[in-house]
């Protein structure tokens, strides 16, 4: 079969740049297509501003002309990979989304209620609301934004718990990454010898959009899950791995080791499900035994950054219910970049064309 073509909205800035890599010499996907603002059209790509990636830019892509991103036409391509920010994203996703499906990392879709936002390991029944958004909207497309960086390690974390024990209140302290700030970040002056514990509308998008993920799908329609979540979101002098501090109290008495065994189970259908396709991790979570570990150093790139790791594992003695106790507290780990952001959304793509939810044009 030969690759769908593909653009990329969003081009010059760093969070197209990971889309560019990871499509490069992707089997499925080749990038037909870049877009980015006014400034840079008809430019070289290589002439558009700064790359920031460690990866040099693919030869493949070196020397292809930059359009401007409101001037696509989406009937061009199969499918569009969008890196817009969020205040100029709606008009153009949309326009795009009318015509092809759209893969995108901003959030102004993600509250809609016919958008699911996908994790295929956890929420794979909520596919079938594209058929829906089609319907509704009268599109030929679709529209699939991607969760908040900092939801993502937390809703896979929180999935094995809340589908075999039950979940009934969360509260979570993330301590995220500088590269989660996008560019140009925080002030050097501001983050060295420093924690900053407030990260504007963070709180609220994580909270909202972990229950919107682990809801079910009732009557066409997602229904929030049922357990309350607070979190405090803080940024740390780390470059890359969101870091989060989780503490879950269950439905059920949950041990350490019947959360392992819950984790064992759902890598296990993970694996079956979805093993075959390019961008998916051997295990979607790592169990980490040691005392000390996960740290975003050593950890993060696990799997090709695609695997939460998940340690410190422990009874959560606040949470107790006549003579059990009913919660746990852990620490987890993921990639804020790659699972949190491009490469996360190319496994959405890679699951869409496996169902079959993706036609070539």
């Amino acid at each position: 079969m030969s690759r769908l073509h593909s653009a990329v909205l969003g081009a010059t800035g760093v969070a197209g740049q990971q889309f560019i890599i990871e499509l490069a010499d992707h089997p499925m996907f080749e990038v037909t297509g870049l877009y980015a603002s006014e400034r840079s059209d008809g430019k070289r790509y290589a002439d558009c501003g700064k790359w920031y990636l460690e990866q040099p830019i693919p030869g493949s892509i070196r020397d292809m002309k930059v359009r401007d991103s409101a001037s696509i036409e989406p009937a061009q391509y199969d499918i569009i990979f969008s890196a817009l920010p969020s205040e100029v994203a709606r008009q153009i996703e949309g326009a795009c989304a009318s015509k092809r499906p759209v893969i995108s990392t901003a959030s102004a879709f993600r509250y809609e209620a016919d958008v699911p936002i996908i994790m295929p390991e956890v929420n794979p029944s909520h596919f079938e609301l594209i058929e829906r958004q089609r319907n509704e909207r009268g599109w030929e497309g679709f529209v699939m934004p991607g969760p908040n960086c900092t939801t993502v390690g937390l809703a896979v974390a929180l999935a094995p718990l809340h589908q075999e024990f039950g979940l009934k209140r969360v509260f979570m302290t993330s301590l995220q990454a500088l590269s989660g700030a996008g560019l140009p970040g925080v002030a050097s002056l501001a983050i060295t010898d420093n924690i900053l514990p407030y990260i504007p509308k963070e709180e609220g998008k994580v909270q909202k959009e972990t229950l919107k993920i682990l809801g079910g799908l009732e009557g066409g329609a997602i229904a929030d899950a049922d357990f309350s979540i607070s979190c405090i979101c803080t940024r740390v002098p780390v470059i890359d791995g969101h870091t989060e501090a989780v503490f879950a109290e269950t439905g059920q008495p949950c041990s350490p080791e019947q959360y392992k065994e819950a984790v064992r189970r759902f890598n296990e259908r993970f694996r079956k499900e979805y093993s075959h396709l390019p961008s998916a991790p051997e295990e979607s979570i790592v169990i980490m035994d040691e005392e000390d570990r996960p740290q975003p150093r050593l950890d993060r790139g696990r799997n090709g950054g695609m695997s939460v790791c998940v340690g410190r594992i422990h009874e959560d003695h606040s949470f107790r219910r006549g003579l059990s106790w009913t919660g746990l507290k852990f620490v987890l780990l993921s990639h804020n970049t790659k699972k949190g952001a491009a490469k996360g959304g190319i496994l959405v793509a890679e699951c869409l064309v496996d169902k079959g939810y993706m036609k070539r044009r």
